[in-house]
C-alpha cells in the first residue's frame, strides 16, 4: 500500500526555515519517520539523517561545539535527527543548531514526550515549533481509502484501531496490534528507569482498559492493583506522557449537583486498549461496544481537532443524581454537548438539567449514522 499522506505534512511544510527547530513528538510506530521522509523527499534541499538509535551518532551530538555542528551538517540545509529522546542533552544541542547556525533547518522527532520534553522545554524556549502525531485519523484514511471504503471498514478500526501497519497489512492485524502493545506500552517507559515494576503497570493499564468511559478512581485501582495512590497517579501520569492515555476532567459551572473533580480516561488508539484484554471479538459479540463506541469517537475526535491545531477543551458531565453527557467540547466560548450511542435506536436525549442550566449549549446524539460528520467537522 502507499504510503498515506498525513495532515501534517503541510503544517510542518510551512513552518520550514523560520529561524526555530521543529519538533514532533509521538509513540513508536506511528509513522514519525516516515512523515519527516517523505516531507523531505518533496523538497529540493540537500538533507542530512542523524539517528539517535546509534551509538556513534548519539556520541557526535552531545556535549558538542557550534563548529563541530558546521562540520557534520557540511551543505546540507536541513537536519534531521530521528529518536532524538536518546541523545543525552539534545536540548543544547538544539539550542546550538538554532542560535549559531540559524540557516539551516533542524527537525527532530521523539517517542517519550516527558523525556524529549525535559530536555528541551528550558533551553529551547522561544526556539521551537512543537507538534505531536497521531495514530492515523478518520479523515486521513477516508482521503486514502476513500470515503466509502474507510466507512465500510468502521468496525475494523473499532477492533484493531488506526496505526499505520495495522492499516497498511491487513490479514496480519492481530499478531501485530499485540507486538505493538507490548513494545509500545514497556520499551520506552521500561527504559526510563523509573518504572521499575512492569507487573504493576500491566495491571493499572488492564484497569484502565477496562474502565474506559468510566469515572476512573486512583483510589480504586489502588486497592484493584495493591498499590497506594500517589503510585497510580504517577504510573498514569507517565502512560499520558507517553501517548498510550488521556484524561477528561468533570464539567462544572453553576449547578449544585455536578460532579467536579471526576475523571475519565480513554486511550488513543482502540486496537492498543483491545491488545491489552486480549478481546479482538466483532462490535456485535461484545458486552462492552459502548464503551468500544465512546472510545473511539472520544480518540478520533481529538485527532481531528489537534492535528488542526483547532483550539478546544473536553470533558464529560454528571450529576450526583446520575444525570450524565458522554462529552462536552467547549470551543470560543460555546458549548457543545454529545451523547454517544452504538445502537440508533436506543432513545437518549441530552439531561433537562444540563439544557437549562446552559441553555445556549448546542447537542447532538452521535450514531454510526451520523458519526462522519462529527468526525470531520466543527
Amino acid at each position: 500500500m502507499d504510503n498515506i499522506t498525513r495532515t501534517l505534512e503541510e503544517k510542518l511544510s510551512a513552518r520550514l526555515y523560520r529561524g526555530k527547530v521543529i519538533i514532533l513528538y509521538g509513540p513508536r510506530q506511528v509513522g514519525k519517520t516516515t512523515l519527516i521522509h517523505q516531507l523531505l523527499e518533496n523538497r529540493p534541499e540537500s538533507y542530512i539523517l542523524f539517528n539517535g538509535d546509534e551509538a556513534d551518532i548519539r556520541e557526535q551530538l552531545q556535549n558538542t561545539t557550534s563548529t563541530r555542528l558546521k562540520s557534520l551538517v557540511g551543505n546540507a540545509r536541513i537536519v534531521f535527527i530521528d529518536e532524538a529522546q536518546r541523545i543525552p542533552g539534545i536540548g543544547l544541542t538544539l539550542k546550538l543548531f538554532a542560535d549559531q547556525l540559524g540557516d539551516i533547518q533542524v527537525i527532530a522527532t521523539g517517542s517519550s514526550a516527558f523525556e524529549l520534553a525535559g530536555q528541551t522545554s528550558e533551553p529551547l524556549t522561544g526556539r521551537k515549533y512543537e507538534y505531536h502525531l497521531y495514530p492515523l485519523t478518520f479523515q486521513e484514511l477516508a482521503v486514502h481509502n476513500g470515503f466509502l471504503e474507510e466507512h465500510r471498514l468502521r468496525d475494523h478500526r473499532l477492533i484493531f484501531g488506526s496505526y499505520p501497519e495495522i492499516v497498511t497489512k491487513p490479514g496480519e492485524e492481530r499478531e501485530l496490534i499485540k507486538l505493538l502493545a507490548e513494545s509500545y506500552l514497556f520499551k520506552d517507559l521500561l527504559a526510563l528507569g523509573t518504572m521499575k515494576k512492569p507487573y504493576l503497570l500491566s495491571k493499572i493499564i488492564r484497569a484502565l482498559a477496562l474502565q474506559v468511559g468510566q469515572e476512573v478512581s486512583y483510589r480504586e485501582i489502588g486497592l484493584l492493583v495493591g498499590a497506594d495512590n500517589q503510585t497510580i497517579e504517577r504510573y498514569i501520569d507517565l502512560l499520558e506522557k507517553a501517548f498510550v492515555i488521556f484524561q477528561l476532567p468533570a464539567f462544572s459551572r453553576n449547578v449544585r449537583n455536578e460532579i467536579k473533580k471526576g475523571r475519565k480516561i480513554y486511550f488513543y488508539d482502540n486496537g492498543i486498549r483491545n491488545a491489552i484484554i486480549s478481546n479482538f471479538n466483532v462490535p456485535d459479540l461484545r458486552s462492552d461496544v459502548g464503551a468500544l463506541w465512546e472510545n473511539y469517537l472520544i480518540s478520533e475526535r481529538k485527532k481531528w481537532l489537534e492535528t488542526h491545531s483547532i483550539d478546544y477543551h473536553g470533558f464529560f458531565w454528571r450529576t450526583t443524581q446520575q444525570q450524565e453527557i458522554d462529552y462536552i467540547e467547549e470551543r470560543n466560548g460555546n458549548l457543545y454537548a454529545y451523547e454517544f450511542k452504538w445502537n440508533p435506536h436506543t432513545k437518549r436525549t441530552i439531561p433537562k438539567t444540563f439544557s437549562r442550566n446552559y441553555p445556549n449549549s448546542v447537542s447532538s446524539v452521535i450514531t454510526p449514522k451520523n458519526y462522519t460528520e462529527f468526525l470531520l467537522n466543527l
